[in-house]
């Protein structure tokens, strides 16, 4: 009798202690209830004021006033080798639920380029939220008025017209601009860019010292409304919405057959938990749908562009192959 009770109640032990450690495991590695109780910190893998940056600003400030997340969220910004240096920062995140940053098509063109060690398979993406474009321009005075007037005299000696941009060769300015000019029939080898990181760009345009501006939409507003540049064309496959940039034409309508998305979204360290992978996909999905956040968008001249973590994956290894070729083409490609 003795026994059969000392077997019982071991039994009833190992099945409360298999419960507890079935739980636990639950709510840490893959279960449904996860939710964060601390301080969730974004990073922008670059300065204050540039597309990471404000991406992540806005994304923090929707989800908290929306109360979408209740947990605290701040934006450190991480700045140094075109993203590269943030990037290492998170990766020594790795498994932490509490660490994400902002990243576009530099993840996958630093990288390829030689500049990081680590590219977009080391990270985890959890959601894209926004399509955002490149834009380029010229001084208001320039003899040129649509992007074909550029490329008839660029296909005639590409080296003759100076492209300067923020980011360095072979990263996103560069490349959206090579994207389009070869559509357009330009030997994009030829091509003469020029990279200034230190917000000098527009400058060098301005004082003649570049002739064309390749850069994003909305950093050529503000300076076309106050009547100092023109923008000869954008990548979007349709006109933007919002004041001045409605009026910037697109590549496509001016019969160059190519466009260039400036995806930007979520990612989080290596390894993270499926659980924690499941609430921000959810919560930026919620954001997404948002008509706050729909006003943000509109006020940048971004476009909707939600994809989840799985078809994340896939869009990013589309969008690899595509921009490694352009780089292989330029000789760029490490």
């Amino acid at each position: 009798m003795r026994r059969r009770i000392l077997f019982v109640v071991s039994l009833a032990f190992i099945l409360v202690l298999t419960s507890a450690c079935s739980s636990n495991t639950s709510s840490s590695k893959g279960g449904k209830d996860w939710k964060p109780d601390k301080t969730i910190e974004i990073v922008a893998p670059s300065g204050a004021g540039g597309g990471w940056d404000t991406t992540a600003r806005m994304a923090a400030k929707v989800l908290g006033e929306e109360k979408i997340i209740d947990q605290k969220m701040g934006v450190v910004n991480k700045t140094g080798g075109g993203g590269a240096v943030g990037w290492a920062y998170i990766h020594s995140k790795k498994g932490s639920p509490y660490n994400l940053f902002v990243t576009s098509p530099p993840m996958l063109l630093v990288p390829l380029n030689g500049q990081s060690k680590y590219d977009y398979k080391d990270f985890t993406p959890i959601a894209n939220l926004i399509a955002d474009y490149a834009a380029f321009a010229v001084r208001a005075d320039s003899k040129w008025n649509s992007l074909n007037d550029l490329f008839d005299d660029m296909k005639k000696d590409p080296s003759n017209v100076t492209v300067i941009g923020a980011s360095s060769p072979g990263s996103m300015d560069h490349i959206q601009f090579v994207k389009i000019a070869k559509a357009a029939g330009v030997d994009i080898t030829k091509i003469k860019y020029v990279s200034d990181q230190d917000g000098g760009a527009l400058t060098s345009i301005l004082n003649g010292n570049a002739d064309v501006f390749s850069a994003g939409v909305a950093e050529t507003a503000e300076q076309v409304k106050a009547g100092k540049i023109k923008v000869l064309g954008i990548t979007s496959e349709h006109r933007l919405e919002g004041d001045v940039i409605s009026d910037f034409p697109t590549a496509k309508e001016q019969g160059i057959d190519a466009t260039f998305i400036n995806w930007r979204g979520i990612f989080g360290p290596p390894d993270m938990d499926k659980a924690a992978i499941s609430y921000y996909e959810k919560k930026l999905k919620e954001l997404s749908a948002s008509s706050a956040w729909a006003d943000i968008r509109k006020k940048y001249g971004w476009d909707e562009k939600y994809i989840g973590s799985q078809e994340y994956q896939t869009f990013l290894e589309e969008e690899n192959k595509s921009v490694k070729e352009l780089l292989d083409e330029l000789g760029l490609a490490k």
